[in-house]
């Protein structure tokens, strides 16, 4: 297998983003908060059982080799991914849900813009989750396999159908039209496969480092879920519904990487 024939692997998590920013073309606003709330659960269900699964696991049975100190690069990769997000976090202007402070350097950024680069530093680090998995698919590294490559890509995939009506939605609420919120929402996801292909092919110039990456990328989706989606999916309002909707998504990745993996 060449890099041209897993191109539509990595694809596949844009689509589910295209997906589910047309929800915003059909789900009525009255509805849409609640909505927006489960997804956000069923996201970081997903992303913490990508974490675990297709990115730490192998980054330690890779570096079985290096015997009791097997744990150094997922650890070192996982702070470092952590890190690297804290680092996005603090220098790039976005707005997160519900809020009207937005976070990062000043800019004059409208609102609009700002929800969509909040998504959009979500979705780094899932390209990368991605990315990672397919240079080990193509290199055989950690005993990698395209069938794992395309369980993470789907699981990334189904989890990015809530991630695009999470943007979609508030752009609509906030006095967009459907057609504009539903572009936007599509738009958020082009970074993924650009991250994935960086990444792909920044792993093959530097294949010593194929464990840190693994853990980088589980570090930085880890940031993600604890530093954004799970308290943006419960909101002011107390609910049960979020973590409902992380439960299903956890035991969903962790199916798709056990069962194709």
């Amino acid at each position: 297998m060449n890099n041209w024939e897993i191109l539509p692997l990595l694809l596949l998590p844009f689509v589910g983003t295209v997906l589910g920013s047309s929800a915003v073309l059909f789900v009525k606003e009255s509805n849409a908060t609640s909505v927006r709330n489960v997804l956000l659960g069923f996201a970081s269900g997903v992303m913490v059982a990508a974490s675990v699964w297709s990115l730490l696991i192998p980054a330690m049975e890779v570096s079985e080799p290096m015997g009791k100190w097997a744990w150094v690069p997922a650890v070192v990769g996982f702070i470092v991914g952590m890190g690297f997000m804290l680092l996005l976090d603090m220098v790039t202007p976005h707005l997160h849900l519900d809020s009207d402070e937005p976070e990062g350097v000043r800019s004059k950024l409208g609102r609009s813009a700002m929800l969509i680069l909040a998504v959009t530093l979500h979705n780094i680090p899932e390209g990368m989750a991605v990315g990672v998995v397919a240079a080990g698919a193509l290199t055989g590294e950690a005993g990698l396999t395209f069938a794992g490559a395309l369980a993470l890509a789907i699981g990334i995939a189904i989890q990015n159908i809530p991630e695009g009506a999470i943007i979609s939605l508030p752009l609509r609420m906030s006095g967009n039209s459907r057609g504009r919120a539903f572009a936007f929402g599509a738009m958020s996801g082009v970074v993924e496969p650009i991250a994935a292909i960086l990444t792909i092919v920044f792993i093959e110039h530097l294949l010593g480092i194929f464990p840190y990456m693994l853990a980088f990328a589980a570090g930085a989706m880890i940031y993600v879920v604890v530093e954004e989606l799970i308290p943006e999916s419960h909101g002011e309002n107390h609910s049960n519904m979020p973590t409902i909707g992380f439960a299903v998504g956890f035991a969903l990745m962790m199916v798709l990487d056990v069962a194709l993996g």
